[in-house]
């Protein structure tokens, strides 16, 4: 009786369970979520801006050109999105491989129903019952399985399948030289104009106070209608032209310093000064690499093509994997199982399993498929050779601004030195009162404009100077470092374009 009654326990326990588990089933069908509220976003900004700006070398002395790239790659947000994007497409690598174990499942749990699973059976002769109502099937059972299941075709496919991923994970390599390239091209860019900026903006300051000056000591003559009063106006009128361009010349430079600072990940009210001219860095860059020598270099190097190159090895796999879904598959299976039905003999028992399975559909849509896969196929090499064709163009197009900007420099040299003597000689004169504050100012002015777009051509000399490394393709950050601090990285950096200009590319090919 003890034993009856403890066994309807046990399945009422069972039923309160599953009646249990049914209503939390249903509850969370109407879970809502509550808005995110301004302290959650206010915490959320504090943690970022900790984060963006966390664990960075101090700023202790002026930064150089190789200093500024050397930010930027170690600090950069964007640089630091596609190495994690390089690490998550390792970590799918690695999680592609286990596709092609066998299937290996585990199961365990409780049947049970609310009554007895009875039959019997009927002579199909007669029609006739030929057995009283019975069960061989206990109301409450325990059961377990642990089956594996492995299909070779599906092998077939996940291994090939792995081999695209690992392609993808080179992909996501180029991509990340490609991103490294393009942060050094706007570092040089944004450097050499945010060293015009610091040198220029005091100069250009200075010269508006005295503007100012001169403007209110007119304004005061004018009130006082002292002297010729068109004169005085036209006067005003000139200084007042002076301010508007040094306003103009000013507002150019002003968020220079503010754009590098972003390239480095700096914080934006960080106050920082760069290595002026005189450093070694300002000398005009030589290009002494033949132009065959580049295109080939190019041809080779350039991450755009190197990703073309992988994604037609992607396009042949997914060619074969076409061939493979035609193919019938080979499914073995092996298993142990138990019940704890008691009418059973045997309660555990073992099982092995051998089948083949054919989808006549794959059969009949095989040829298609495996001719749209060759069609990719032709149209990847052909979207590599146009774009071999573009990056040719590039190159060329890179090497003649490199050539237009140096002409440019040069003139802009010649017209600084011719202006810097101008207002040594208009000095001289304002000096012996021969001259008037105008035209001193006015030359100065000059002098202040042909600077800045000496400085400017400078810039743009070394900015198309970049733009020939990067048509290239080449690396001029090392695989292998002593270490990762800034000091290695802009040492590695200046060593390595040092080598470019002398000609030795192959130094540079890191890939």
């Amino acid at each position: 009786m003890t034993t009856v009654n403890g066994s309807e326990v046990k399945r009422k326990s069972r039923k309160i369970f599953a009646l249990s588990a049914l209503v939390v089933a249903l509850s969370g069908c109407a879970v809502t979520s509550d808005p995110i509220t301004k302290k959650e976003s206010e915490q959320r900004s504090q943690q970022d801006r900790v984060a963006m700006f966390s664990q960075q070398e101090p700023v202790t002395a002026p930064i150089t050109l190789y200093d500024a790239m050397a930010r930027a790659l170690k600090y950069n947000l964007e640089s630091r999105l596609k190495v994690m994007e390089s690490a998550l497409a390792q970590q799918q690598l690695d999680l592609s491989r286990y596709d092609m174990l066998p299937k290996l499942a585990a199961s365990a749990g409780y049947a049970g129903r609310n009554n007895v699973s009875a039959s019997s059976s009927q002579s199909v002769l007669t029609g006739q019952t030929s057995l009283e109502p019975s069960t061989s099937q206990d109301r409450d059972r325990d059961v377990a399985d642990l089956t594996m299941v492995w299909n070779v075709l599906d092998f077939g496919v996940s291994y090939v399948s792995a081999k695209q991923k690992s392609d993808q994970r080179w992909i996501a390599e180029e991509r990340k030289r490609k991103v490294v390239h393009t942060i050094l091209q706007d570092v040089r860019s944004a450097y050499w104009r945010a060293v015009a900026a610091e040198r220029l903006l005091g100069q250009i300051d200075t010269l508006i106070d005295r503007v100012n000056q001169a403007r209110e000591a007119s304004e005061r003559m004018t009130a006082q209608q002292v002297g010729d009063q068109v004169e005085a106006l036209s006067y005003r009128r000139a200084l007042i032209d002076a301010t508007r361009q040094l306003e103009e010349q000013r507002r150019a430079l002003s968020l220079a310093k503010t754009e590098l600072a972003t390239l480095m990940n700096l914080p934006l009210d960080t106050q920082y000064k760069l290595a002026l001219p005189g450093s070694g860095d300002e000398a005009v860059p030589q290009l002494n690499v033949d132009q065959k020598i580049l295109e080939e270099t190019a041809l080779v190097s350039r991450p755009e093509l190197r990703e073309q190159d992988y994604q037609v090895r992607i396009n042949a796999a997914e060619t074969r994997k076409t061939l493979l879904r035609m193919l019938p598959g080979i499914e073995i299976s092996a298993g142990g199982h138990y019940d704890s039905n008691s009418f059973l003999v045997n309660n555990s028992w073992a099982d092995v399993g051998v089948k083949a399975t054919w989808n006549l559909f794959n059969l009949m849509s095989g040829p298609a498929a495996h001719s749209a896969a060759k069609a990719n196929e032709q149209v990847g090499e052909l979207q590599r050779q146009a774009m071999s064709l573009a990056i040719m163009a590039q190159l060329y197009v890179a090497r003649a601004n490199y050539n237009e900007a140096l002409r440019q420099y040069k003139t802009s040299e010649e017209l600084r030195d011719l202006d810097g003597q101008i207002v040594q000689q208009l000095r001289n004169r304002y000096k012996a009162n021969s001259i008037g504050e105008l035209q001193l100012i006015q030359g100065e002015l000059n002098a202040l404009n042909a600077d800045l777009r000496q400085d400017l051509a400078y810039a743009e000399l070394r900015n198309t100077y970049g733009q020939i490394i990067s048509s290239v393709g080449v690396d001029l950050l090392p695989k292998t470092l002593p270490s990762d601090s800034l000091a290695d990285i802009s040492n590695a950096l200046r060593q390595s374009e040092d080598n470019w200009q002398q000609g030795k590319i192959s130094t540079l090919q890191s890939f």
